[in-house]
């Protein structure tokens, strides 16, 4: 019973690190468009 439970908590925590890159990019790119639109 806890191996599937920490399996869950560790790709959790591995999947929300990569969402938090990936906004972070996301914004960046954002930034750039709206400067060479300017």
């Amino acid at each position: 019973m806890g191996f599937p439970i920490a399996v869950t908590v560790y790709l959790f925590v591995r999947f929300e690190r990569k969402i938090e890159r990936l906004e972070r990019v996301i914004v960046n790119l954002a930034n750039v468009i709206n400067k060479m639109n300017k």
